[in-house]
């Protein structure tokens, strides 16, 4: 069975920082290039950033670019999200997701696996 299970959530102020994990169980985590979306009440879920599978390659997007850092260790089977510079707007639920194509993917609906969620909210 697998499972992705996301921790670190929680609430902080405008400029601060926040680390989320994501650890991976039932699947081999390094065959899939691992992605972390969000979901802002009332809007659509959005990407938000992607590691390759050997963690060569990153891609953001453009909201986040330059304060979030997305990283992976596969010997622990774990992806983070670095989140330094929170603002207002980046209060959402945060997903991770696992995808096991070869081109970094951006769309929800590319990624075969997702974990529960966990909640981000900065306050202003």
């Amino acid at each position: 069975q697998v499972e992705l299970v996301e921790s670190g959530g929680g609430l902080v102020q405008a400029g601060g920082s926040l680390r989320l994990s994501c650890a991976a169980s039932g699947i081999t985590m390094s065959n899939y290039n691992m992605a972390w979306f969000r979901q802002a009440l009332g809007k659509e879920r959005e990407f938000v950033a992607v590691i390759k599978w050997s963690g060569s390659a990153t891609f953001y997007a453009d909201s986040v670019k330059g304060r979030f850092t997305v990283s992976r260790d596969n010997t622990k089977a774990t992806v983070w999200l670095q989140m330094n510079g929170l603002k207002p707007e980046d209060t959402a639920v945060y997903y991770c997701a696992a995808d096991s194509a070869f081109v970094l993917n951006s769309r929800p609906r590319d990624y075969k696996y997702w974990g529960q969620g966990t909640q981000v909210t900065v306050s202003s």
